[in-house]
């Protein structure tokens, strides 16, 4: 946990992915406090709701061998919080992509988004977490210095699709199948969704950011008019072919 005068970072593997921390604020003991909660909250959501634990309790509630009642909040919470997304993405977002309870489209981005919390609520206000490429970006790398994001192509490794610049609190969430193959399912089909490369999607909070980027990518050929839909929210997609599209705003953003 390397500790500066000029920030702090943190690595941690957990939840099948590496999350980083990435403070720019001079370190307090209160920040330092808030990092330790905020890694302990990753692990105990992997506890809760990782679907490739047999005792996780999403994986017994799935089973049936609990119900609902005997859940946490946090259990309470998320699956309200999709039940929100699956309704206001026409049901491209799914509890159930593949017929048995996962959540795990929302529990990433959420779990992000609450590690971050954590860290502003103890006076980090310049911060970047970083969750299996999803981030939620809090005021600047530096004073007047703005963060960059480097996006990965998905069909040439090891260059970049775009770069993004952030000044203010921001949340990029790339959805694809450079790094698992086609994982992400068309949930009225329950196929693979096929029909992109990669969709990056930009906005304020990385929990919802990061649905919506989901349920986009299983959508595919009708995305874009989606997004365009929305407010708030800007978009990078490269389609199998090598080809691409933005959102008129994308150009706030991406290089």
């Amino acid at each position: 946990m390397p500790d500066t005068a000029h920030g702090l970072r943190h690595v941690e593997h957990v939840m099948g992915t590496v999350f980083s921390f990435d403070i720019r604020d001079k370190p307090t003991t209160a920040i330092h406090r808030a990092l330790a909660e905020a890694v302990q909250h990753l692990h105990r959501v992997d506890t809760v709701f990782s679907t490739y634990r047999a005792d996780s309790l999403i994986s017994r509630l799935g089973r049936g061998e609990i119900h609902l009642d005997d859940c946490p909040p946090e259990v309470h919470e998320v699956l309200s919080l999709c039940a929100q997304a699956t309704h206001v993405t026409d049901g491209w977002f799914s509890v159930v992509p593949a017929g048995t309870l996962d959540p795990s489209g929302l529990v990433k981005g959420w779990a992000v988004e609450a590690a971050s919390q954590l860290l502003y609520d103890a006076g980090a206000h310049h911060t970047c977490v970083n969750g299996g490429g999803d981030l939620q970006l809090r005021g600047q790398a530096s004073p007047g210095t703005p963060w960059r994001i480097g996006i990965a192509h998905p069909l040439l490794p090891g260059e970049l699709a775009t770069v993004v610049t952030a000044d203010h609190d921001l949340a990029v969430a790339t959805s694809g199948t450079a790094e698992r193959g086609a994982h992400i399912l068309n949930p009225h089909h329950g196929t693979p969704a096929t029909a992109l490369a990669s969709l990056t999607l930009i906005g304020r909070r990385l929990t919802v950011t990061d649905t919506y980027a989901t349920a986009a990518f299983a959508r595919g050929d009708g995305a874009q008019d989606w997004l365009e839909s929305l407010d708030g929210y800007e978009a990078l997609a490269v389609l199998p072919d090598g080809q691409e599209w933005r959102t008129p705003g994308f150009r706030r953003y991406g290089s």
